[in-house]
């Protein structure tokens, strides 16, 4: 069974070439650019992991994981927070809100991020 990743996320490049990995390796793909427009992919699509950036447009990422986690209908998508903030109290924050892992963008590579998002779907 082909799994469906939501990735939220702003930066178009980063989209780009995360998406062309995940597709390459036979994921289903949704992409939402903003905080919103995620939350309503997350309800409509059921995807099986959503990557979350923090910083986002129109709703940030902390708040994006709140409103997944206390929707009945979300509330069991693991989220793989995917983001340049990397101070303990953001980390924390994020864990305790329900995100799955916590991955900083400038100290991993594209495929360091795969092998977690297998390791989270139980590859």
């Amino acid at each position: 069974m082909v799994k469906k990743i939501l990735m939220i996320e702003d930066e178009k490049a980063l989209q780009y070439t995360l998406g062309e990995l995940l597709t390459s390796e036979g994921f289903a793909l949704a992409q939402a650019y903003d905080g919103q427009e995620g939350l309503e992919l997350a309800r409509s699509e059921n995807p099986d992991l959503v990557l979350l950036d923090l910083r986002l447009p129109k709703k940030d990422g902390f708040e994006v994981l709140k409103e997944l986690k206390s929707d009945k209908k979300t509330s069991e998508i693991p989220v793989i927070i995917f983001t340049n903030l990397e101070t303990a109290e953001d980390i924390d924050k994020a864990l305790e809100a329900g995100a799955t892992t916590y991955i900083v963008k400038a100290n991993y590579g594209l495929e360091d991020i795969l092998v977690k998002i297998k390791e989270v779907l139980s590859y």
